[in-house]
């Protein structure tokens, strides 16, 4: 590996541990140009959503460089001098709004709006958040991740220039990114999905027109009359070899269960997303499970009557049914929970 650099600089660069892992293995390089080409490459075929949603989430939202908790000083410098337009031109009813459009903007896709604001205003900024709002999820994925490339594309630039390689970046020097097909790009996106949901195969991810995902839950704590806040979520589909009939046999047997999602609930008790943003959700059998005896070991000491700082259930799962028919409906579970019971009902 080149001694001038370590993984630790490529994760300053992009906070997927993937991505500083390979661009590490290719050390090294000749030039800025050839470590480029290489990001590219790792970056649009080798890190997959999971690894996307690291990168997302080792950004502060724009205008907001205090929430900076990189442990890179590189990053933090290099984010602050990407943010310097923005912040320069910002005002406080500017700011104010920025804000409350980033908060809309990560409750509505998970991940906070990603923009490479080099040179850009906070007006600019602005604008181009609104109008990205009203896109598609899977859209809107595609879009942030071209914007992380460019963010990876400074600040290799940035890395060779602070290492002293500045001899190297001359051929590399204004290379504009490949225009790669629109289409490709939601494909292959489309398929890193597939393969983080657990065997969803055949689902056209790329044509929802719906917001959210398709199965959703809400949580409130009866017994503190607030929202079920920071809940461990599990969603799983039947997989079995069973027909499933209407006695559910086989469905004590975890072996038969597929892993679609996993969150945790907000301090609204909502869930993040569990499954992919699809117009058709599978017909099948589906769980949905709580960790609800974690969660009152947390709450223990606040609630009365508590003796065993856990509740009765440790977890609570609930088994429905999709019909063939239904899978273009929205199934909302929403759970009323005490330490010792619980109510569910179907909602809309």
């Amino acid at each position: 590996m080149d001694p001038s650099f370590s993984e630790e600089d490529f994760k300053a660069c992009c906070g997927s541990t993937k991505f500083a892992s390979e661009m590490a293995k290719g050390c090294p390089f000749s030039s800025l140009s050839q470590a480029v080409d290489l990001s590219r490459e790792i970056w649009f075929n080798k890190v997959d959503v999971p690894g996307y949603l690291e990168a997302f989430a080792a950004h502060p939202q724009i205008g907001d460089v205090k929430s900076l908790n990189n442990k890179s000083a590189s990053s933090t410098e290099w984010c602050k001098g990407e943010q310097s337009a923005a912040l320069s031109t910002a005002t406080d009813s500017t700011l104010k709004e920025l804000v409350d459009w980033n908060h809309k903007y990560k409750e509505k896709f998970g991940f906070i709006f990603l923009i490479c604001a080099s040179g850009r205003s906070t007006p600019e900024i602005l604008d181009a958040l609104k109008n990205r709002f009203g896109n598609r999820p899977i859209v809107e994925l595609e879009i942030a991740v071209g914007e992380q490339q460019k963010i990876i594309e400074l600040r290799l630039a940035k890395l060779f220039t602070e290492k002293g390689r500045v001899s190297q970046i001359v051929t590399a020097a204004n290379e504009a990114a490949p225009v790669e097909s629109t289409d490709r790009r939601l494909s292959q996106i489309g398929g890193h999905l597939i393969s983080s949901a657990g065997g969803l195969e055949n689902v056209p991810l790329h044509s929802s027109s719906r917001s959210r995902p398709p199965i959703t839950t809400h949580v409130l704590d009866v017994s503190r009359g607030k929202p079920g806040a920071g809940i461990k979520v599990l969603l799983e589909s039947w997989k079995g070899s069973s027909a499933v009939p209407d006695t559910l046999p086989g469905l004590r047997d975890a072996t038969g269960w597929a892993l679609l999602g996993s969150s945790t609930t907000d301090d609204d008790g909502r869930c993040g997303s569990l499954m992919p943003v699809l117009d058709h959700v599978p017909a099948g059998i589906y769980r949905i499970s709580f960790n609800t005896g974690e969660y009152y070991m947390k709450m223990g000491a606040d609630i009365p009557g508590n003796e065993t700082k856990g509740g009765f259930y440790p977890y609570v799962s609930i088994v429905f049914e999709i019909k063939s028919f239904q899978t273009l409906e929205h199934f909302h579970v929403p759970v009323l929970l005490s330490p010792f019971s619980f109510t569910t009902y179907r909602g809309s």
